[in-house]
């Protein structure tokens, strides 16, 4: 083959794979509902502003046990707050578009410990992305979920 042609079709090969690595690099690819990793509760992630937002939509458990009572934030620092409840409570906070399919400088709040967590996502593929909740800062201080999109 012709040098020049192989050169041509090299640069050709290496275009078309940067097009199609940009074309997935989608800021609302994080749009939509997630499961949760322990499959018990689903998050729908939105947009607001430039900003993303995850609410608690669906729980396997919603009232406590034994009850008809939905489950409140109990765990709350805030003892004013301990009687809201945790359908439709916003957990996921401020997370920015990085590029790469990286989301981070945004903030997520555990019920179960009552805890807030420096939060960074990542989408793996169109269906699942890592969740890390980290103090202090430090990424590596901190813990991956995996969670599935809901269809």
């Amino acid at each position: 083959m012709n040098p020049l042609r192989l050169i041509a079709l090299f640069l050709l090969v290496c275009l078309s794979l940067s097009s199609f690595a940009n074309a997935s690099d989608d800021p609302d690819a994080l749009v939509g509902r997630w499961l949760s990793s322990k499959k018990r509760n689903q998050v729908q992630i939105y947009k607001q502003g430039n900003k993303y937002f995850g609410k608690l939509v669906w729980m396997l458990e919603p009232n406590e046990p034994g009850t008809s009572k939905l489950k409140v934030d109990k765990a709350n620092p805030d003892e004013k707050l301990r009687n809201r409840p945790l359908m439709q409570m916003v957990l996921l906070t401020n997370l920015t578009y990085k590029g790469n399919n990286v989301w981070s400088d945004g903030e997520i709040y555990n019920p179960e410990d009552g805890k807030t967590y420096n939060c960074e996502v990542t989408l793996k593929d169109p269906n699942s992305i890592d969740l890390r909740g980290y103090v202090m800062g430090l990424s590596f201080l901190g813990k991956s979920k995996t969670w599935t999109r809901v269809k």
